[in-house]
């Protein structure tokens, strides 16, 4: 039976497995046991339910595949039983892939999405906050029933990490909500330019702002460098695509200042009065000189590029990385702080390539849907590209975030990026047909 209430799901008999995927999102932040039981239980419920549908779409074929090479990688792997171990940061996302790209197709459902996303961001921020600026930690009684420890100060310390169990992953995850709310501050400023009769939508864009604001302030706390540039980066994509010069300027001149004040050399003084210390010294290096060859990022790569060059094809396995690293230089490391570097070197060649390939080619259709719909005739979808531009910003900042870190063996961050992926998949595969009709530019949204 379907629902009597409109629904945002994009048939009538998904209304319920759509209101169990947003309880599970609003939860999984906060509580990611009962957040990540919801999402299994969708997977497992869908697949039942779906089988012979599910397994003709596309997706689901090249995820098989992807995960049959990995299975292969394990078996040839310098420790197999680590390897197949491995397999388990990739199951919820291969596996996970076909249903919920069938469950999320529509721009409304991406936009509730974001919307949902920041409203359970709220008390992490709030928390993550309150541990850096006031040393709160949590109860231990309170630690098995959560899933994760508040220590005062942060992990390590000096570093705000939240409800996660590292500051670098707490900072991927803020990347995330900073993309997703900058788009709906945007979009909410959009609609109350055309209809200023709706006060709500000014007061959506400025409470966006404020919530904007704190997610920069926490982003400071985390000490991450990898998640400052990135940020930019997301400031820089939406002033570009919107054409707000001033927006360009004003970060690109940010930035500079800062980047002056950490390398510089003539005035460097006079910038970095001006940039917080804690910005600039961190940046530079000199708030950790120390540091010892086998923890910097770039000797982990050169490590890692050599195992991929020894073994190119099929890898030394997953998880095989910190075994063989502990060999050579006698230090424990989880990753080599790339993930590209690292699926070449475990996995090899082929399963990248594969894996580069299937989020590529979901990223390039998702921007030519959004250069389509900037073009198109019907007036919601000249609206909605901003918020598929939103997602596709915001995967992007996942994957530049890996570019200086690993975030998949995070449960929550990992499987966060798999659900950008799920929308921007589902949206376009629902409007695959348009895809290939390109160069609409004598199409107006106005007429």
């Amino acid at each position: 039976m379907s629902p009597k209430a409109p629904s945002l799901a994009p048939q009538p008999e998904l209304h319920y497995p759509w209101l169990w995927f947003q309880g599970g999102l609003l939860l999984f932040p906060t509580w990611p046991a009962v957040g990540g039981l919801i999402f299994a239980y969708l997977i497992i419920s869908l697949w039942v339910r779906y089988y012979s549908r599910l397994w003709k779409r596309p997706c689901n074929l090249m995820a098989a595949s992807i995960l049959l090479v990995l299975i292969l990688s394990s078996a040839f792997a310098y420790k197999p039983g680590e390897a197949f171990l491995g397999i388990a940061n990739f199951l919820p996302g291969l596996v996970g892939f076909a249903p919920f790209t069938l469950l999320l197709q529509t721009p409304a459902q991406l936009r509730r999405i974001a919307w949902i996303s920041v409203f359970g961001a709220i008390p992490v921020l709030i928390l993550g906050i309150g541990q850096g600026i006031a040393a709160w930690l949590t109860p231990e009684a309170f630690n098995p029933i959560l899933g994760w420890v508040l220590e005062a100060g942060g992990n390590p310390p000096g570093r705000i990490a939240s409800t996660f169990m590292y500051a670098n992953i707490f900072a991927g995850y803020l990347l995330i909500i900073w993309a997703l709310s900058w788009g709906l501050a945007i979009e909410a400023y959009q609609n109350y330019q055309q209809d200023r009769t709706h006060s709500r939508f000014l007061a959506q864009f400025l409470l966006l702002l404020i919530f904007i604001f704190a997610i920069g302030m926490a982003l400071l706390l985390t000490s991450s460098r990898n998640a400052w540039g990135t940020a930019i980066v997301v400031a820089l994509a939406y002033g570009l695509y919107l054409g707000w010069r001033w927006l360009v300027l004003a970060v690109t001149t940010a930035a500079a200042v800062v980047l002056w004040a950490s390398f510089g050399t003539v005035g460097q003084g006079a910038f970095r009065a001006v940039v917080p210390d804690k910005i600039w010294l961190r940046l530079s290096g000199e708030m950790y000189p120390n540091v010892i060859e086998a923890h910097l990022r770039t000797t982990q790569w050169q490590f890692t590029w050599e195992m991929w060059q020894e073994r190119p094809f099929l890898g030394w396995g997953l998880r095989n990385f910190s075994h063989l690293y502990e060999l050579h230089w006698q230090l424990w490391l989880g990753h080599p702080h790339n993930l590209f570097l690292m699926l070449g070197a475990e996995t090899g060649a082929i399963a990248t390539l594969m894996l580069c390939g299937f989020v590529g080619w979901a990223i390039a259709q998702a921007l030519i849907l959004v250069y389509i719909w900037s073009k198109a005739v019907r007036l919601q979808w000249y609206r909605d590209r901003l918020i598929l531009w939103a997602f596709i910003v915001a995967f992007g900042s996942c994957v530049l975030f890996n570019c200086l870190d690993v975030s998949i063996f995070d449960l929550r961050l990992g499987f966060w990026g798999w659900i950008l992926l799920f929308a921007l998949w589902g949206v376009t595969f629902r409007y695959r047909k348009l895809l290939p009709l390109q160069g609409l530019s004598r199409i107006s949204p106005k007429s």
